[in-house]
């Protein structure tokens, strides 16, 4: 066989070797379509459920209308301190209220759910707080008047109940623990009086804390919530309650897909209380503050877990503990203290009169307390202003006991800040009009002089510890040096 003819075979058999592929690589694309896309490597997934339909079939039953009417029967005189704009507020329509006539009628529009067969009903406090006519309408259109049974304003939650001889559904109460980041959630509520509506979407976050109370720990979802939808459930994709939507971050009113919804574990934790109609809550005495790089770094910590005590108060129960400000609680009742958030949750929870078991680093050291737990009482908050010398960007003036009385400071020492300029080290760190500079790195200062010679000890780029009281409470901030 010649040279040519040989070369004329090969060249048909390849020929025929990729007409073959080709017809391989063709069945493979008609059977597994997407399977070489993208470099995937299984069939595609879709993208979210088909239909929350049977969901909301089910739960819509146990959703229900709250409409309440407020009888002001005084002038409220309080300053908007926000432009109409300001994501803020929400936050202070919620506390406060426009100047209103006197004796003047202000309707309330919100929603809640059925939690038993009894009536119960949970919703947000700020629903029907100050309240005189609550009206509560279910699913079917019947309509009940309702009593509050028990509110909690620090974590926003009321508890109201109807009576009926009726039959009534409750919503099954989930574990809002188990929540993950992008789990989808459905919301239903009573956005701007329109009656039932459903929205869904994914939580975005967890564990938020956005400044609106003590004990927040909220579910940041983008399952769009509008006025109205306060109180309502927000529901898993097995139609079990994970939180109570209460609050919506936006300029305009409207939903922007930042909304936040109470865990549905910190309601079960107070519905005993809430039934008694009372809720009761453990104190220390002391206030604490998170823990920043430029604090660990200062206080040579070996991280930033744990609660550090900012102030404790003179004749408390964490001060007969013989716990100090600047001591870092990483444990209480056996419980790790990872964020200075969890602090006030664990020991609110704690039963009145025990004396419950806590660990503390001082200066490197572990120190275990004990600690009598009573029962939370409210504090007040002053405030107050002067002037004379910049330091580190700021006016300062010595305090003293007649500067104290006249303008009613809470501190007769130390130095009090009357101005602060923009851009300065100051301002960067946090420092505000009416601070008062009791330490600089943990030593006291106790006149002008005594502060100017401990700065002039810093080199540019140096952290400055300071202890500031502000408005009676003691609380650590650091600054650069410039």
């Amino acid at each position: 066989m010649d040279h040519r003819l040989k070369q004329n075979i090969k060249s048909e058999i390849a020929a025929s070797g990729f007409k073959g592929l080709r017809l391989v690589i063709c069945i493979a694309l008609l059977l597994f379509p997407y399977a070489v896309i993208e470099g995937q490597t299984g069939p595609a997934q879709t993208s979210g459920p088909e239909s929350f339909s049977r969901l909301v079939k089910q739960a819509s039953p146990s959703v229900v209308n709250i409409s309440a009417v407020r009888i002001v029967k005084r002038t409220e005189d309080v300053p908007l301190p926000f432009g109409g704009n300001d994501p803020m507020q929400e936050f202070f329509n919620r506390f406060f209220r426009h100047q209103i006539p006197r004796g003047s009628r202000q309707n309330s529009l919100g929603t809640g759910f059925i939690i038993d067969k009894e009536g119960f009903i949970l919703t947000n406090n700020h629903v029907v707080e100050q309240t005189e006519d609550i009206k509560v309408r279910l699913a079917d259109d019947r309509e009940y008047s309702a009593d509050i049974v028990g509110r909690d304003s620090l974590t926003d939650l009321a508890l109201i109940r109807i009576e009926t001889a009726q039959p009534l559904a409750p919503l099954p109460l989930g574990n809002s623990d188990k929540l993950e980041v992008g789990d989808w959630v459905v919301a239903i509520g009573n956005p701007f009086g329109l009656g039932h509506t459903v929205s869904a979407g994914i939580v975005s976050a967890m564990y938020r804390q956005i400044g609106a109370g003590p004990y927040e720990n909220f579910i940041q979802t983008d399952a769009p919530i509008n006025p109205g939808n306060s109180g309502g459930p927000l529901l898993n994709n097995s139609g079990q309650v994970v939180g109570i939507t209460t609050l919506i971050f936006s300029q305009s009113g409207g939903n922007i897909g930042i909304g936040f919804a109470i865990p549905v574990n910190m309601a079960k934790d107070l519905l005993p209380q809430l039934k008694k109609g009372r809720v009761v809550r453990g104190w220390i005495g002391i206030m604490i503050q998170q823990i920043t790089p430029e604090l660990s770094h200062k206080l040579k910590l070996k991280d930033q877990k744990g609660a550090l005590v900012a102030d404790v108060l003179a004749g408390g129960p964490a001060d007969k503990a013989g716990i100090r400000r600047g001591d870092v609680i990483i444990s209480f009742e056996g419980k790790p203290i990872r964020d200075a958030n969890e602090l006030p949750q664990a020991v609110a929870s704690a039963p009145i009169g025990k004396t419950a078991l806590g660990e503390a680093i001082r200066a490197g050291q572990k120190q275990n307390f004990r600690v009598s737990i009573e029962e939370l009482r409210e504090d007040i908050d002053p405030l107050a202003s002067a002037a004379d010398k910049l330091e580190l960007g700021m006016v300062l003036q010595q305090v003293t006991p007649e500067l104290a009385r006249k303008y009613e400071l809470p501190r007769t020492g130390g130095l009090l800040v009357v101005e602060v300029e923009i851009e300065s080290e100051a301002y960067d760190a946090g420092i505000e009009p009416g601070d008062i500079i009791l330490e600089v790195d943990q030593v006291p200062v106790k006149d002008l002089t005594a502060f100017g010679k401990k700065i002039d000890e810093y080199r540019p780029g140096d952290t400055v510890l300071l202890l500031v009281d502000r408005g009676g409470s003691t609380l650590f901030v650091t600054l650069r040096a410039r």
